[in-house]
C-alpha cells in the first residue's frame, strides 16, 4: 500500500499543493515537445513520399547543423550561412533522387530502408571529413535566460524555438492541404508505377519532399545545437522522435505534432513527479514505454490508418 500511495497519490497531492509549477512542468514540456515534432515532421515528409522510413533523418539534422556551423566558423555572416546550408540541402535532395531513389523505384520498403541507412553512414563520413568531428559551438544571437510570467519560469530560447516550430509546422499544413504536390504524396507513396502512369512527376515530387524535409531538418538541427552543441550525439535525437511518430502516425503531420507535445508533457511530469520513486532519469525511456503502450493496443497511432489486407 505505501508503494501504491508514493506512486500514485503523492505526485497529485503536489500538484493540488503546487499547481504553478504544474503548469510550469506542463508548458516547458510542450516547448520540448514541439522541437521533437521538428524532427518527427522529416521522417512523415519522406514516408508520405516514398513510403518507406528514412533511417538518415537524424544524420540529415546533424549534416545541416555542421555545415551551417562549419560556414559560420570560415567567416560566413549568419544569413548568408543560413541560405547557403539550404542550398546545400537543396543539393543533397537532388543528389539523393538521381543517385539513389531513381534506380529503386517501385522496389520493396525494405529495399529504401536499407538504402537510407547506407546513405547515414555516407553523411557521417563527410560531415566528419569536411568539418571534423570536435563539438561546435552554435550561436545564433537568441539569449538564454529564464522569463517570468505570473510565477511561471520559461526558458527564452525554448520560447523563441517552439515558435519557429509552430510556424514551420503551420507552412508544412498548408504545403499538404494546399498544393497540388501536396495532395499528390499520397498517390506516390501508395505506388510508384501507378502514380507514374497517371502522369505525377515522381521524380519532381521527391527532389521537393527530400528538399523540404533538409529545411527542417536544418532547423531543428539550429534549435538542438544550441541547446547541445553540434556534435556526432546530436543525430541520436532521431531515436527520439520514433515514440512520436508511433503515438501519432507515420503518415500525419497533425499527428507529429500532437504526438510531440504528448511525449514532450508526459516525460517531463513523469520526470519530476514519478522520477524520485524510480531514483530518477525516467525522462530517458518513458517516451518508449509509452509507445510500446501504443504498439500493444493503438499500433497504427492517434491518427494513421488502420491498415486492413485481404488474404
Amino acid at each position: 500500500m505505501e508503494i501504491l500511495s508514493m506512486f500514485f497519490v503523492t505526485p497529485f497531492v503536489e500538484i493540488a499543493d503546487s499547481p504553478v509549477f504544474f503548469v510550469e512542468v506542463v508548458l516547458n514540456g510542450l516547448l520540448t515537445g514541439v522541437m521533437y515534432s521538428l524532427v518527427a515532421l522529416g521522417f512523415v515528409l519522406i514516408f508520405k513520399a516514398s513510403g518507406v522510413f528514412n533511417f538518415a533523418q537524424g544524420i540529415m539534422v546533424l549534416f545541416s547543423a555542421l555545415t551551417l556551423v562549419g560556414l559560420m566558423d570560415l567567416g560566413v555572416p549568419l544569413i548568408l550561412a543560413l541560405l547557403l546550408t539550404i542550398g546545400v540541402m537543396v543539393a543533397l535532395a537532388f543528389a539523393v533522387e538521381k543517385l539513389m531513389l531513381r534506380h529503386l523505384v517501385n522496389q520493396e520498403g525494405i529495399i529504401l530502408f536499407m538504402a537510407t541507412i547506407g546513405l547515414t553512414f555516407f553523411l557521417e563520413g563527410f560531415g566528419e571529413l569536411i568539418w571534423g568531428s570536435n563539438v561546435k559551438r552554435l550561436d545564433i544571437g537568441i539569449t538564454d535566460r529564464p522569463i517570468e510570467f505570473g510565477g511561471i519560469l520559461l526558458n527564452s530560447f525554448d520560447m523563441v524555438a517552439a515558435a519557429t516550430g509552430a510556424v514551420v509546422v503551420a507552412g508544412l499544413a498548408i504545403f499538404f492541404q494546399k498544393t497540388s504536390i501536396g495532395r499528390a504524396l499520397r498517390a506516390v507513396a501508395d505506388d510508384h508505377q501507378a502514380a507514374l502512369s497517371v502522369g505525377i512527376p515522381l521524380k519532381t515530387i521527391w527532389v521537393v519532399v527530400w528538399s523540404v524535409s533538409g529545411i527542417v531538418a536544418l532547423v531543428a538541427g539550429i534549435m538542438w545545437g544550441v541547446k547541445s552543441g553540434v556534435q556526432f550525439s546530436l543525430s541520436l535525437i532521431a531515436l527520439k522522435a520514433l515514440p512520436v511518430l508511433i503515438l501519432g502516425g507515420f503518415t500525419s503531420v497533425p499527428g507529429a505534432i500532437i504526438g510531440g507535445l504528448i511525449i514532450g508533457v508526459g516525460e517531463k511530469v513523469a520526470e519530476v513527479y514519478w522520477g524520485p520513486a524510480f531514483g530518477g532519469a525516467i525522462e530517458n525511456w518513458f517516451a518508449y514505454m509509452l509507445a510500446m503502450v501504443f504498439l500493444l493496443f493503438r499500433p497504427q497511432g492517434l491518427f494513421g490508418e488502420r491498415i486492413i489486407e485481404r488474404v
